[in-house]
């Protein structure tokens, strides 16, 4: 089932997510709802916050981007890289910065560069609650961590600088006042 997505100005896209337990109603069923919902977006990522639920939960499948020419070093591990994260907890961050222009399903038609380390450490349940500790680093590892600030309360316009939030400022008015225009299911804030 296609969830709606929550956009800008929705306040549970700021509140830190909760932990939830191995015996949450429905797990599975979510889940897939989230998978199908960020296919049916296009996106590569979706977090629980952004189907207007509160907990750490978010799914990754970065596969289309093995079919870009950029990342042909990586195209088989991408190819693979479909993850469910539950209660994540980034360890560390390291390495060094780089830029890279972000997106977001709650965000849309806003696209900036966003600076951020090239490798974690995260430690997570997937959805069989076996508990992982993991390292990625490249396009993998930037995709998670935007995903990880959706469940601390975080979007990827707060890393912008001040001048580059004061130019996203008119398209963040509209998307909160939804006067946006998309293909995909949305719920925009009263």
């Amino acid at each position: 089932m296609i969830l709606p997505i929550r956009a800008f100005g929705d306040p549970v896209l700021r509140k830190v997510a909760k932990d939830i337990e191995q015996d949450y109603p429905e797990l599975q069923n979510l889940v897939d709802n989230m998978f199908e919902t960020m296919y049916s977006a296009n996106g590569i990522g979706l977090a629980a916050p952004q189907v207007g639920l509160d907990i750490r939960l978010f799914v990754i499948d970065v596969s289309p981007l093995a079919e870009d020419e950029d990342y042909d070093d990586i195209k088989d591990e991408l190819a693979q890289f479909k993850k469910v994260f539950i209660n994540a907890r980034i360890l560390e961050e390291s390495g060094e910065e780089w830029k890279f222009n972000e997106g977001c399903l709650s965000i849309p038609d806003v696209r900036e560069d966003v600076k951020r380390k090239d490798t974690i450490v995260i430690e997570y349940y997937d959805e069989n609650f076996v508990k992982h500790t993991e390292t990625f680093s490249d396009i993998r590892a930037r995709v998670i961590q935007h995903e990880y600030d959706h469940i601390e309360g975080i979007l990827f316009t707060d890393h912008l600088s001040s001048l580059k939030k004061k130019l996203v400022k008119g398209k963040l008015s509209k998307i909160t006042q939804g006067e946006v225009s998309i293909s995909y299911k949305m719920r925009f804030p009263k």
